[in-house]
């Protein structure tokens, strides 16, 4: 029994390693297409690696192209998505888990019924909305319709339901009013949640490229993604300088996971079960 169980977890092991490399291996190519030539990349060399590495790609990259400037709009507006985001979910996750009134039950199914709801089909009167607000061209037209997230209302308030009440109720007869019990109690508790709803928030907001490819033709005011479009040329598309624009857009959503990966998994753990 115990050989039996030690080959089944060889078996196990073996399919999770042939599932990490296929999943890691368009990054791999990503990465070692960004040291290639163009020429090269565009001959069909079935080649992995490159004949010459070359950081060409790179220096088009960061000297060609304000892609500082990019990455400073991308990094403002998915900070402030996230944290914004954090916010109004924690607060009206603790509204719908632990006050009632009248119409909640409607206005949170309401809320979850815009989960269900694409994005390209609220486009069109999102743009005309934000075009009679004059925030075409702006960032704040790429924070503003996401300042609210329906997915975290509903996670929080489910983790927040778990909860006692006796604990806030004692803490009420202490003297602590609704702000204090956010900050000192409820806040320290759904940590783990809000860490993972930061993770996925950030990189969601980081990675958004449909949106702010409608609202945004400043190239000042471009966000990273747009970036691989600007490196498109008219009748060629210069694939190393993509795939090294590719490459920097990804490092800075590898570094975020990294940094929080312990309650990044710890969260998805408490949460994902619900």
């Amino acid at each position: 029994m115990h050989r039996r169980n030690k080959w089944l977890d060889s078996l196990i092991m073996l399919v999770l390693i042939v599932a990490a490399c296929a999943m890691l291996l368009p990054y791999g190519w990503m990465v070692l297409s960004s040291l290639k030539s163009n020429m090269e990349i565009v001959s069909g060399s079935h080649s992995l690696l490159p004949q010459r590495a070359s950081l060409e790609g790179y220096r088009t990259v960061l000297l060609d192209a304000p892609f500082g400037r990019w990455l400073l709009n991308s990094a403002v507006t998915s900070i402030v998505i996230t944290a914004a985001t954090l916010f109004t979910s924690a607060l009206a996750g603790y509204i719908f888990a632990k006050h009632e009134f009248k119409g909640q039950k409607l206005l949170f199914v309401l809320i979850l019924a815009t989960m269900m709801i694409p994005f390209q089909v609220i486009m069109i009167p999102t743009y005309l909305i934000t075009a009679k607000l004059g925030l075409v061209n702006q960032l704040m037209a790429i924070v503003l319709p996401n300042l609210v997230s329906s997915y975290g209302v509903f996670l929080a308030k489910q983790f927040i339901e778990d909860i006692p009440q006796d604990l806030l109720d004692a803490a009420r007869m202490d003297g602590a009013g609704e702000l204090r019990l956010m900050v000192r109690i409820i806040a320290p508790l759904i940590l783990p949640m809000l860490s993972a709803l930061g993770i996925f928030t950030f990189m969601n907001s980081w990675n958004n490229y449909l949106w702010p490819l409608i609202i945004l033709n400043d190239e000042s005011k471009m966000t990273v993604p747009l970036a691989l479009v600007y490196f498109n040329g008219t009748h060629m598309v210069n694939y190393n300088v993509v795939m090294s624009a590719a490459v920097l857009i990804t490092l800075p959503v590898i570094a975020v996971f990294l940094i929080f990966q312990k309650q990044f998994i710890k969260g998805l753990t408490m949460t994902g079960m619900k």
